[in-house]
């Protein structure tokens, strides 16, 4: 085994930290794990994973957390690694406080917790899109009036919590309301350094329904079509959020797109869906970016490239013995029970254009879907 003392490396955490694991790689980073998973995928990357117990409304059991990262940081002293600190992806929105205790751990390598409870605060981003003139869909905390409404949960990540909810019900705890509007998902995977926002690149996006959650996400698509002078309106609200709020690190932020109509869904503030899609040096552009320092070039030359999730048609039980495509990732260990509608693992495609990835990956998929129907 080579002598990795001294080799710079990360923490990542979240409800699946197989992406950031495979974002600090290509940066040149060993990472360490805590997750609700600990894939093969992840296993294979990370100098040690660890599954975490919680769930995907509640995210990652607070004190387990904490005591993953103990024992991560013992690795990491164990094998000489130098640790820089805790990189976080999706899990967190709801109960930002619970950044405030990993940062009491390690230092935290993203938007600090005021930030994030300021951007996931559904009032406060409302009022933060009004000061802007940012188009943004009504929200409300009652029942809903007249007109075509969503429930949301607040903090939620990954469009499984979403429904639509007839005039006059009610939000349930811990969940708002949104008007449903019309349009193309379309997210942008930017860079900020609390002061200036730059887009890396835009993707469009699209559901995969199942029954109880109609708007659960399917996958995305780099690069979106959209009109320079709409890319730049889409810019400028990230501009504007950005200078409000002090954000840093990786961020997107989701869009509605309907002709010359568009809207800001929300922000998620911190590394999201489409890391798969980003350059290999976006995590240095992540960590650059919290000392000021932002990307001169940012996605050019890029190939076109999709990614989707792929779930569970029926309850089945991973096999250990038939292999996994190379197009495949967060592929589960030998053993593991999923249930149905559950993620089996995730998928990419690449080509000339966003029509080739995405016949690409249609393909995949099917071959993926055929295969796990003929699983014993």
């Amino acid at each position: 085994m080579a002598d990795r003392r001294g080799t710079p490396a990360l923490v990542v955490t979240g409800l699946s930290a197989r992406a950031l694991a495979a974002a600090a790689r290509r940066a040149g980073f060993i990472p360490l794990a805590a997750d609700l998973f600990a894939d093969r995928d992840t296993r294979a990357l990370a100098a040690a994973a660890l599954a975490v117990a919680g769930d995907g409304a509640g995210g990652l059991d607070p004190a387990a957390l904490e005591a993953a990262i103990d024992t991560l940081r013992a690795t990491a002293r164990r094998e000489g690694l130098a640790l820089r600190g805790i990189v976080y992806a999706s899990g967190f929105e709801e109960t930002p406080e619970r950044l405030a205790r990993l940062a009491a751990q390690l230092p935290l390598l993203g938007n600090p917790p005021e930030v994030v409870a300021r951007v996931k605060a559904p009032a406060q981003f409302a009022a933060l899109c009004r000061h802007h003139a940012i188009p943004h869909p009504a929200i409300s905390a009652t029942p809903a009036p007249a007109g075509a409404w969503l429930e949301k949960r607040i903090g939620g990540a990954g469009g499984g919590h979403i429904r639509a909810i007839p005039a006059g019900t009610p939000p349930r705890p811990s969940h708002y309301l949104q008007a449903r509007r019309a349009g193309q998902p379309v997210s942008a995977f930017f860079v900020a350094n609390g002061r200036e926002a730059v887009p890396a690149f835009f993707s469009a996006q699209w559901p995969d329904p199942a029954p109880g959650a109609p708007f659960r996400f399917g996958g995305a698509v780099r690069p979106a079509t959209i009109a320079p002078r709409i890319a730049a309106r889409l810019t400028a609200a990230i501009q504007a959020i950005t200078e409000s709020t002090g954000l840093v690190g990786i961020n997107s932020a989701d869009f509605l797109l309907d002709g010359d109509e568009w809207a800001l869904l929300e922000i998620n503030p911190r590394p999201g869906a489409t890391l798969d899609l980003a350059p290999r040096a976006a995590l240095r552009w992540h960590l650059a970016s919290l000392h000021g320092r932002l990307p001169r070039r940012l996605g050019s030359g890029l190939r076109a490239a999709a990614a989707a999730i792929f779930y569970a048609p029926r309850r089945m039980r991973v096999d250990g013995a038939a292999p996994w495509p190379a197009w495949t990732m967060d592929r589960p260990t030998p053993g593991t029970e999923i249930a149905a509608g559950a993620p089996v693992c995730s998928l990419r495609a690449v080509g000339a254009n966003a029509e080739a990835a995405l016949a690409s990956l249609a393909k995949r998929r099917q071959r993926l879907a055929t295969r796990v129907e003929i699983a014993p």
